[in-house]
């Protein structure tokens, strides 16, 4: 099986990497396909084919991931219309808001069986969560695109109306994780740590704080719970931050993305 990924920016840049690390395709399996020549000189020495023409890239695949900026999609699949075989293909689309309506329309009987795949950059360390709407496609292809992401992550598939709120939650999410790192990061300099050990320390907290929960299956208030004591440091400073907004700041943000 090949796969072709048009478009090798930092999100396509990212699935690049991810497919190389995984076993589901070999390197020279792998199409890349970008007009800028410092990514495809970096994937071509990694033994990945690299092409700047993503009418051969989606010639060359079985499977066809086309991970461009949103307002590029149509073009671009349009530009490649004629090369797509809906009979033997598959195409992923990985751009936020674009529908599948639009997609079938652009492409009318030219249109495989379709997949909407919003990721996250982690995706390139085998840890993204990764949200897939399919559309017209047999439990087998699902079986299959969904197989290749499991494999960089965690995957859930969704219907197309909760593709958005998917997107904020994990693919905006992860800055917002990341935010929080920094902002912890900078408390620790005031409390008077190297910048760097800062950091070192509320990273290695937050992924303590994932696989506990992932082993225990506790919700995080009861977690939570475990490690607050009547008076203690922890419940007044978990106070502090509610007192400045916290849980209402983390929800607005997230609903923020949806507009």
């Amino acid at each position: 099986m090949k796969i072709s990924v048009i478009g090798a920016g930092a999100m396509g840049g990212a699935t690049v990497e991810g497919l190389i690390k995984g076993q589901h395709f070999k390197n020279e399996d792998i199409t890349v396909s970008d007009p800028n020549r410092a990514v495809t000189e970096k994937f071509a020495k990694m033994g990945v084919a690299v092409t700047t023409d993503n009418k051969l890239a989606a010639d060359v695949a079985d499977i066809v991931c086309v991970v461009v900026k949103p307002w590029l999609v149509e073009p671009v699949l349009k530009d490649i219309r004629s090369m797509l075989n809906p009979h033997k293909q598959l195409l992923i689309v990985i751009a936020a808001g674009v529908s599948s309506a639009s997609i079938t329309e652009w492409l009318g009987e030219q249109c495989p069986p379709l997949f909407l795949v919003i990721p996250n950059i982690a995706i390139a360390e085998m840890a993204s969560m990764t949200f897939v709407v399919p559309v017209g496609a047999s439990d087998g292809q699902i079986d299959t695109v969904v197989g290749i992401f499991n494999e960089m992550g965690n995957t859930l598939i969704t219907d197309e109306k909760h593709l958005a709120a998917g997107t904020t939650l994990a693919s905006c999410g992860i800055a917002y994780a990341m935010r929080y790192i920094r902002a912890a990061s900078e408390g620790g300099v005031e409390l008077g740590f190297k910048a760097d050990d800062a950091k070192k320390i509320v990273m290695q907290t937050m992924k303590g704080a994932v696989e506990l929960l992932e082993a225990s299956g506790l919700h995080p208030e009861a977690a939570i719970d475990l490690v607050t004591t009547p008076g203690g440091v922890t419940i007044k400073g978990l106070n502090e931050m509610e007192h400045a907004g916290f849980t209402s700041s983390v929800i607005r943000g997230l609903k923020a993305g949806l507009k």
